[in-house]
């Protein structure tokens, strides 16, 4: 049976509007086991981001509990949270994110230095290489196409070996050309090291890419479908 890696139970999160309560997010439970890939699809504003934020430590819920990795991020203060996503995680997002002065293989390398590892290079290369930038590694973002970007931020979000990755709509800036050149790498990247992978998107082709659909509406989880256990 493989383990547990995200445990999420009653995640409920609830902002103040003025003098009105707005819940964003209304009692989600759901897990993901190691190397299994699900992903939360819905209209704009059923809670399909928040949900993210809050399995990735990077908010807190205002009643539930997010397990990762058997730690309860929803106890811990935000040092505490930074330090396990830094140690488990990893992230795609919609509009790369990457570091505007830093060329695409420094970009790569910056999560392993976050860390304090040494002689991170040839692991930065090798994986720019993997994703077809073998020739780009000098590049700065500004220099690189919309696909060539997302590449480089996947090469980032793999060179610490994520246990997970957590992807926010990774083709939504994309056309359908390069949107279907990052996911195939993105799943082939995601296979090789069993990491599990919880995505976000609005496109449902890619959603069916994954073993597992959660459908979001109103901040509810309305609907499972599992698509294969394999």
């Amino acid at each position: 049976m493989p383990d547990i890696i995200l445990q999420a139970e009653e995640l409920t999160k609830i902002y103040k509007s003025g003098e009105k309560d707005l819940t964003v997010l209304d009692s989600v439970s759901f897990s993901a086991t190691q190397g299994n890939s699900l992903s939360i699809i819905g209209p704009s504003g059923s809670g399909k981001t928040t949900l993210l934020g809050l399995c990735a430590g990077l908010d807190v819920p205002t009643r539930g509990t997010v397990s990762l990795m058997g730690f309860k991020l929803n106890v811990m203060d935000e040092d505490d949270r930074a330090y396990i996503r830094n140690q488990f995680v990893g992230f795609v997002f919609q509009n790369f994110q990457l570091l505007s002065t830093l060329t695409a293989l420094e970009n790569v390398m910056v999560p392993l230095e976050l860390r304090g590892d040494k002689g991170v290079e040839p692991k930065a290369a090798e994986l720019l290489a993997r994703v077809g930038l073998g020739d780009r590694m000098d590049h700065y973002p500004a220099q690189l196409s919309g696909g060539e970007q997302q590449r480089v931020a996947m090469a980032r979000a793999f060179i610490t070996d994520p246990k997970i990755l957590f992807a926010d709509e990774p083709t939504g800036n994309l056309d359908e050309e390069n949107a279907k050149h990052v996911t195939d790498i993105l799943f082939q990247l995601n296979k090789e090291q069993q990491t599990t992978l919880v995505l976000v998107t609005h496109n449902l082709e890619l959603a069916k890419r994954t073993q597992r659909i959660l459908t979001m509406r109103g901040g509810r989880l309305v609907e499972e479908k599992i698509l294969s256990t394999v």
